[in-house]
C-alpha cells in the first residue's frame, strides 16, 4: 500500500480548511485516511502558530514506515526542520512575460537615449571653446 501525507480540503466555499492526513495515495484527496496528523489554515497570518499544527511523533512515525508527503506537506516539514531542503527548480515562474519584458527593453532604450542627450550638449561647448582659441 502506498502511503502519501498530504492535505485533504475541509471548509466551506472560499474559506478553505485543512487536514494533514495519511493515506493510501489511491484514495481520493477528501476521501478515506488513516489518521489524521494536523491541520493548517492558510487564512491566518504567516507568522501565526495557529496556521499550521502537526503531530510530529506520528508524522516521523509515517515517514518512517515509508510515507510519502506532498510537495505542501514537505515544505511543512521543511520549516519544521523534520526534513532536509530540497532544491526546487521552477525557472520559469521567476521569469517576466512579454510584455514585461517589452517594456523593460523600452525604458532601457529611453534612459540611454536621455544619456546621450545629456552628454551630448556638454561636450558641444568644450568643442567651441577651443574653436575660439
Amino acid at each position: 500500500m502506498a502511503m502519501k501525507i498530504r492535505l485533504a480540503r475541509g471548509g466551506s466555499k472560499k474559506r478553505p480548511f485543512y487536514r494533514v492526513v495519511a493515506a493510501d495515495s489511491r484514495m481520493p484527496r477528501d476521501g478515506r485516511f488513516i489518521e489524521k496528523l494536523g491541520t493548517y489554515n492558510p487564512l491566518l497570518p504567516k507568522d501565526s502558530e495557529e496556521r499550521v499544527k502537526l503531530d510530529m511523533e506520528r508524522v516521523q512515525y509515517w515517514l518512517d514506515q515509508g510515507a510519502q508527503p506532498s510537495d505542501r506537506v514537505s515544505r511543512f516539514l521543511e520549516a519544521a526542520g523534520v526534513l532536509e531542503k530540497k532544491e526546487r527548480a521552477n525557472l520559469k515562474k521567476g521569469e517576466p512575460g512579454q510584455k514585461a519584458k517589452d517594456r523593460a527593453e523600452e525604458k532601457a532604450e529611453k534612459a540611454a537615449a536621455a544619456k546621450e542627450a545629456a552628454e551630448a550638449p556638454a561636450e558641444a561647448p568644450a568643442e567651441e571653446a577651443a574653436a575660439e582659441e
